[in-house]
């Protein structure tokens, strides 16, 4: 069993107290000069994600220095492991008690607040200092649970070289009809580059980016929301004809043969370096793994990296609809005993000053409130052209895994995210098994 370091609960300050009794009870003429309050330290654990993304890792390494610095009486001891393995050992170990003070974690486990192990954040942070959509997604009755530290939009990122390759210039809108995508798809395809890079071999949505995608613009948002709470069946004319397109797209060789067992980290490098593909559907974190060193995994320094929309079927009802989410948070165990240290550590993230940190130095967007004109970076042109694809955006908020749970989660991430995708699965099939076990969940 993990065993967390606790602050030890020994106190000079009770024992000076203890002894000026004795003394008085002893009717000495000693006089007793009192001890000076000395604040109690505490150390308190923090688990965190993101062990091998180099820039989000210096951020928070960054800001537990600064803390620690201007809170002499804190100290944390700050562990970074990989997302599987922290979730194995918080899930075992909230019941136990022994869940670290602070950890890691994404949205779609609200269930821990549900189940009474998060502290409500209400009254250690300033809420105002948070983005009101990411708030929302960490609020349960009626309480905040998390800092949003992560926050991202779910982009088609492309290489621009290998575009130019396969004979394909995008359109000046950046967003390919279905039949100019369905053509670059079977270009790329005829002339052996993967379509896409997608990996799902520890993940549970990266395989169903494109297909949610495609969907939350055939639908619209009203309508897309509907289909991920149960309330739209999968076989509604308008989701059968998206996924009879994907299945084309699937058929005609969009994805890589080994995306079953590829991970995402893995994912990336097919991406920009071996053997190397058109475009890599995934969300905007993607510049936490590629933008770093290429001997540390990332992308080569003169790699073309562009962003285009993705490709707006046939009768859409909103071209311009795209998805954002709040990603990786900090929340604070409920039966922690270090729950001031964990409070002033969580309230010195979520401010405005550290919102730009991240910006500038991760390059991703963040649910914590930001002030743009103060931000500068060097990868300023690539923010502009992320600006420029978001530019009217319609945005709905939070991924298929915030929406669904239990078997109807479980059943997406085995046949939307692995199965379909991966060509093992007709439409029919994936729409009654989608339909078996989310209609039945609401």
């Amino acid at each position: 069993m993990t065993v967390f370091p606790r602050a030890m609960a020994s106190s000079g300050l009770r024992t000076a107290r203890r002894a000026a009794g004795a003394i008085a009870l002893a009717g000495t003429a000693l006089a007793w000069v009192g001890t000076p309050a000395i604040a109690q330290q505490q150390t308190l654990t923090m688990w965190s994600h993101w062990p091998d993304e180099a820039s989000k890792r210096g951020f928070i390494e960054e800001r537990v220095k600064q803390f620690e610095a201007a809170t002499p009486q804190c100290k944390v001891n700050l562990q970074f492991v990989q997302k599987a393995d922290l979730y194995t050992s918080v899930k075992t170990s909230v019941r136990t008690g022994q869940a670290p003070d602070i950890f890691w974690l994404e949205p779609d486990e609200i269930a821990f607040a549900k189940s009474g192990y998060l502290e409500p954040l209400d009254n250690y942070i300033n809420l105002a200092n948070l983005e009101d959509w990411a708030r929302r997604s960490w609020t349960w009755n009626g309480k905040v649970y998390a800092v949003p530290q992560e926050a991202y939009s779910v982009e088609l990122y492309y290489n621009r070289d290998l575009m130019k390759k396969i004979g394909v210039t995008p359109p000046a809108s950046m967003q390919m009809t279905q039949a100019q995508f369905t053509d670059m798809v079977k270009r790329s395809a005829a002339a052996g580059i993967t379509p896409t890079a997608t990996g799902v071999g520890d993940r549970p949505y990266p395989g169903a980016y494109f297909l949610q995608e495609v969907l939350l613009r055939k639908l619209g948002t009203d309508d897309y929301e509907k289909l991920l709470t149960g309330k739209l069946s999968f076989q509604d004319p308008r989701v059968t004809e998206a996924m009879t397109w994907v299945k084309q797209l699937v058929d005609a060789g969009m994805f890589p043969k080994s995306m079953a067992t590829m991970k995402l980290g893995e994912s990336h490098y097919y991406f920009h370096t071996n053997p190397g593909a058109l475009m890599f559907p995934i969300a905007s974190w993607y510049t936490g793994r590629a933008f770093v060193a290429p001997e540390k995994g990332g992308q080569p320094k003169d790699f073309a990296l562009g962003l285009m929309k993705y490709p707006a079927m046939d009768g859409s009802k909103c071209p311009e609809c795209k998805t954002l989410a709040v990603g990786g948070s900090y929340v604070m165990y409920s039966r922690s005993k270090n729950k001031e240290c964990a409070g002033k550590m969580l309230s010195s993230l979520a401010t405005v000053e550290n919102g730009n940190k991240w910006m500038e130095g991760v390059l991703l967007q963040t649910g914590v409130k930001t002030d743009p004109s103060r931000i500068t970076s060097i990868y300023a042109p690539y923010f502009k052209e992320l600006q420029e694809r978001s530019a009217g955006s319609k945005y709905f908020i939070g991924t298929p895994l915030h929406y669904m749970s239990g078997k109807c989660g479980d059943t997406f991430a085995q046949v939307l995210n692995r199965a379909f995708p991966g060509g093992l699965m007709s439409v029919s099939e994936a729409a009654t098994q989608m339909d078996a076990a989310c209609k039945a969940a609401t």
